[in-house]
């Protein structure tokens, strides 16, 4: 109606166009003092409480500042703080510099609603049931509308703004505010986590590319997981994780669950995530056993078990059963005997040995149990900053230049750069009496692998041993 009564020159420069054309110029104008009025109590009243509740819930910097209350219960900082913002506005005696900036972050939020609505309409979760029915088409009209109107308005402060909401929700993301319930991204995120799982459930299970180690470690005991906690999150760090799985018989009075859950929370603070349970069990060996079965039917499932040798350990009735179930299930093994002087040394130098192949040099995409042990050198290569040094014994002479050609190719297609490479002539355990010096050697293994061969390692290399048997699952070539 007003376009009908007046120029395009007049609506775009006369502030009092309305005003001017109404049949009762002073109602219109009393009209808008009352609304800006009403708007002005609301404002500072209902702000003043938004960023109260900012202030209590550790949202923003000086947080105990603005969640003080006076002797009523009132706000009173808050207000106070909105108070010295409206004056400032006034000061820049040009409201209409500032009205658009308002205009902007009242439409980004109004798109932000009908996105939480979008997400929520889309992900089907039980927790979404409004009380009055709305139309998908709703919300999707709402954000273009909201995002179209902002463009119109100022295009450059409209990226502005939505740049600032972005800052805001990664400075608030990162805060890891308490709430009552978990907000839209949990939801969001555990929907997209099942989509991905349902998806890529019937690829073939042989994922040497995404290949990352996803630990298991049993643990009895808390102090012997200490120990390893560096070495496990080495492995590990950045993209693979840590299941750690308690193993005791059932009390009431047990701590583990605790501990581990502390232990647990320590590594997702240095970058691993990490999970726990707990198996109730007077059996060791069965106990991890049972967890390896059970977790087969998980599509986040671990693929390698971390077996910790300690004094305490009987290898034949605790570890040797799990190393054989777990080749059975095809999960990678890893056996680590710590040396009880030399620790990890420096963490300098990574021996990986490799086993003699008796004429069958040809590198093809089958290398024998060695995956799992390359893969695992060169993840801690890159955490300690070390240098691998591949190393094989050969008992015949003539194929010093057949072995030497193997490592370098192998070298060459597995990408590992700076590796050193050693081939010695003679009997295995002469050549190891003489061992290249470093802080750790990995031994390749079998389900027959005999535990004077885990103690004679260690003692004749004097150093720290870890002992690998592929699930079949990796490639060190992809």
């Amino acid at each position: 109606m007003i376009s009908r009564s007046a120029t395009e020159a007049e609506l775009v420069g006369n502030y009092y166009i309305m005003v001017e054309k109404a049949y009762i110029g002073p109602l219109i104008l009393a009209g808008i003092l009352g609304a800006t009025f009403s708007s002005a109590l609301a404002s500072i009243v209902g702000s003043s409480r938004i960023l109260f509740a900012m202030g209590e819930h550790k949202v923003l910097p000086f947080s105990d500042f603005l969640g003080g209350k006076s002797a009523n219960g009132q706000p009173r900082n808050a207000m106070l703080v909105t108070g010295i913002l409206i004056f400032a506005t006034l000061l820049l005696r040009n409201l209409n510099a500032v009205a658009p900036l308002v205009t902007l972050f009242f439409l980004i939020t109004y798109a932000m609603i009908n996105i939480v609505v979008i997400i929520e309409q889309n992900l089907g979760l039980i927790s979404y049931r409004p009380v009055f029915k709305i139309h998908r088409w709703v919300p999707w009209f709402g954000l273009v509308s909201s995002v179209f109107a902002m463009f119109i308005i100022n295009p450059t402060v409209s990226l502005v703004s939505i740049m600032i909401v972005l800052m805001v929700y990664w400075y608030l993301s990162r805060q890891n505010l308490e709430t009552p319930f978990e907000d839209v991204r949990s939801g969001l995120f555990v929907s997209f986590a099942e989509w991905a799982a349902k998806h890529t459930w019937g690829m073939k299970k042989m994922q040497q590319r995404a290949w990352k180690a996803n630990l298991m470690v049993p643990v009895r005991d808390v102090n012997g997981l200490k120990g390893t906690f560096e070495f496990l999150r080495n492995i590990a760090k950045p993209k693979g994780s840590i299941k750690l799985l308690g193993i005791e018989p059932f009390s009431e009075t047990s701590t583990l669950a605790q501990e581990l859950e502390s232990i647990s929370e320590s590594f997702r603070q240095k970058g691993v995530f990490s999970s726990t349970s707990v198996i109730h069990t007077e059996e060791f060996a069965k106990g991890i056993n049972y967890g390896s079965q059970a977790l087969q039917g998980a599509f986040f499932r671990p693929n390698i078990v971390f077996l910790n040798l300690q004094d305490h350990d009987n290898y034949e009735t605790e570890l040797r059963p799990v190393i054989k179930e777990s080749i059975r299930l095809e999960i990678g093994v890893l056996l680590y005997l710590v040396h009880p002087s030399a620790l990890l040394g420096q963490r300098n130098i990574i021996n990986v040995w490799v086993s003699d192949r008796k004429t069958k040099w040809d590198l093809g995409w089958d290398i024998g149990n060695l995956d799992l042990s390359i893969l695992v050198a060169y993840k801690l290569k890159m955490n300690w900053g070390a240098r691998i040094r591949l190393i094989t014994v050969i008992k015949d002479p003539n194929e010093e230049d057949e072995a030497k050609e193997f490592l370098s190719l192998l070298i060459n297609l597995a990408r590992l750069p700076e590796t050193l490479t050693e081939v010695h002539i003679g009997d295995f355990y002469s050549v190891i009496n003489n061992a290249p010096s470093a802080d750790l050697n990995i031994f390749g293994m079998d389900e027959d692998l005999k535990f004077d061969f885990i103690k004679e390692m260690s003692a004749k290399t004097k150093s720290t041993c870890l002992f690998a048997k592929d699930s079949g699952h990796e490639s060190i070539l992809a």
